[in-house]
C-alpha cells in the first residue's frame, strides 16, 4: 500500500466503533485506560463531534488504518488527540498524512492553535508533532494521568493574539506578566497578574489564564479598604499562590505606588507589600498561618520510593513533616546539596500520589547552614515537574522551623531553581507566636511579550 491510496473521511457514526477500537489498542498495551479516554472513546459524538470538534479516519478502500481527533478546549484551541495508527500498519507514514490532514482540519475550523497532552516514552509520535511544528510546553491540568509532555503548535499567530485581546475586551482586563522571586534579571518564577474594577465571572477569570499560560494568575479588585484576590491556573482555581501574590505586590505597587495593600482571598486575609526599588520592583507577603505535624511513616514510605531515596540520605535534625501556609507541603530535609540535585521521581505517579493525599507540592531542602536553605519543589498535583519559585512552601518551611525551634535567628535564605537553571531567591522572616503568619520576600522582574 501506497499512502498516497489513502482516503481521509469525516467521521460518521459507523466509524465510531473503529475509532474506539484502534484508540483502546495501543493504550492498553503501553498504559491503563483511564475514565478521560473512555468517556471520549464510548461517545464521540458527544464529547468532540457535536462541542464543534472533528474526527478524521485514513481509510484504504473501506478498511480504517488509523485515526485523530479534534476537541475543542476554549474559543480558539483545539486539543489534538486519540491519535491511533493500526497495528501492522505503523511506519508507513500514515501518521504524517493524518497529522496534515488534522492541521488543515484546524486551520478550516479557525482555529489559532493546537494543544496536546502525551508521553516522554512515545518518542516516535513527539518527534512527529515536532516535524509537524509542535514545540514544547509545561503540561497544564491533564484528565490524563499518564501525561508527562505537553505541546503546541500556533497556527494563526495573528488570530491568536487577537483571540486574546479579544476577551480581555469583553472583561476589562488586560493580564500583566511578571517573573516573581527572581535573581537579578534572571530567574524567578513566571506569573499573571489581571487588576480590574471588578472580577470577572469564574469562568472569564479560568479563561483569561488559560490564555496566560502560566501555573498561576491573580485577579484583582477594590474590596473596601482592600483588594479581592482569586487565582487560577490555566485549568482550575487555587486557594493561594505565593508567587502570583508577589507579583501582585510589584503591580499594584507601579499602579498605585509603595503601600502595604490588603488581600481578602476565599479563605483568609493576608497583606501584601509592593514597592519601587532602583533596581526593580520587590514584594514581601504575610502568608496565611502556618502549622506542621510529623509526617505519617506510610506516607513517608511511599514518598521515599516515588523519589528513589534512602532513609539515611535524610537530615535527621529535620524530621520528615506535613507542613502548611495556605496549602499543603510534605517536607523532607535531605543531607547533602548532591542528594536534591540528583531529584528524579515519574510525574504520573506523583501526581496521583500528591492528589491522594490532598500535597500541593513536596518541599525537598538542603540545610546549607542554619540560615540558608536549598529547595526544589515538585508540584505533580499541578502538572508542573517542578517548580522554580514557591513562596507558599517557603512560608510552610519558615513556620516549620519555628516549631522545631531551629536556630534561625528571626529569618532564612531560599534558593530555589537553580537545578532548573532558573535560580530565584526567597527570604523569610520567622515572628516569635507559634503558627504565625510567615513575611515572605523578593524582587520582581517584568516580563515583556
Amino acid at each position: 500500500m501506497n499512502t498516497l491510496d489513502l482516503r481521509i473521511a469525516n467521521y460518521r457514526p459507523e466509524l465510531a466503533a473503529a475509532f474506539a477500537e484502534l484508540n483502546f489498542q495501543w493504550i492498553e498495551a503501553l498504559f491503563e485506560v483511564e475514565d478521560a479516554d473512555r468517556k471520549v472513546l464510548l461517545d464521540p459524538e458527544r464529547h468532540i463531534v457535536e462541542p464543534g470538534g472533528s474526527i478524521l479516519f485514513a481509510l484504504d478502500a473501506d478498511v480504517v488504518l488509523g485515526c485523530v481527533a479534534l476537541k475543542p478546549v476554549r474559543v480558539g484551541v483545539l486539543e489534538l488527540t486519540k491519535m491511533a495508527v493500526r497495528e501492522g500498519q505503523r511506519g508507513r507514514g500514515i501518521g504524517a498524512v493524518l497529522m496534515q490532514a488534522a492541521i488543515a482540519e484546524a486551520r478550516r475550523l479557525g482555529a489559532a492553535e493546537l494543544v496536546l497532552d502525551t508521553h516522554s516514552s512515545l518518542q516516535n509520535a513527539i518527534a512527529l508533532y515536532r516535524r509537524f511544528g509542535f514545540v514544547q510546553v509545561a503540561v497544564g491540568d491533564s484528565p490524563y494521568r499518564r501525561a508527562d509532555v505537553g505541546m503546541r503548535l500556533v497556527l494563526n499567530a495573528e488570530a491568536e493574539a487577537a483571540t486574546r485581546h479579544h476577551a480581555a475586551a469583553d472583561t476589562g482586563v488586560l493580564a500583566q506578566r511578571f517573573a516573581a522571586f527572581c535573581d537579578g534579571d534572571r530567574g524567578g518564577n513566571p506569573a499573571g497578574v489581571a487588576i480590574a474594577d471588578a472580577l470577572p465571572d469564574a469562568g472569564a477569570m479560568q479563561w483569561i489564564a488559560a490564555q496566560v499560560g502560566f501555573s498561576e494568575t491573580a485577579f484583582a479588585a477594590p474590596d473596601d479598604d482592600g483588594w479581592r484576590v482569586r487565582y487560577f491556573s490555566p485549568a482550575s482555581e487555587v486557594a493561594f499562590c505565593g508567587h502570583a501574590t508577589i507579583a501582585l505586590g510589584a503591580a499594584l505597587a507601579l499602579r498605585q505606588g509603595d503601600g502595604v495593600f490588603a488581600l481578602r482571598l476565599n479563605d483568609a486575609r493576608i497583606t501584601v507589600e509592593g514597592r519601587r526599588d532602583a533596581a526593580g520592583p520587590a514584594a514581601a507577603l504575610q502568608s496565611p498561618p502556618t502549622r506542621s505535624e510529623p509526617a505519617p511513616p506510610a506516607l513517608l514510605a511511599q514518598a521515599l520510593a516515588l523519589f528513589g531515596y534512602r532513609p539515611d540520605q535524610l537530615d535527621p535534625r529535620l524530621p520528615p513533616a506535613r507542613v502548611h501556609a495556605g496549602v499543603d507541603h510534605l517536607l523532607l530535609a535531605l543531607r547533602t546539596r548532591a542528594a536534591l540535585a540528583a531529584m528524579r521521581y515519574d510525574l504520573d505517579a506523583g501526581r496521583e500520589w500528591m492528589r491522594q493525599h490532598g500535597l500541593t507540592t513536596v518541599l525537598l531542602v538542603h540545610a546549607e547552614s542554619a540560615r540558608r536553605f536549598h529547595s526544589r519543589n515538585p508540584f505533580a498535583s499541578g502538572g508542573v515537574y517542578e517548580d522554580p519559585a514557591t513562596g507558599a512552601a517557603t512560608a510552610a518551611l519558615a513556620g516549620y522551623l519555628h516549631d522545631r525551634h531551629w536556630p534561625h535567628g528571626g529569618a532564612i535564605e531560599v534558593v530555589q531553581g537553580e537545578d532548573m537553571g532558573m535560580r530565584s531567591l526567597l527570604r523569610a522572616e520567622i515572628g516569635p507566636a507559634p503558627g504565625g503568619s510567615i513575611r515572605v520576600s523578593g524582587a520582581v522582574r517584568v516580563l515583556r511579550e
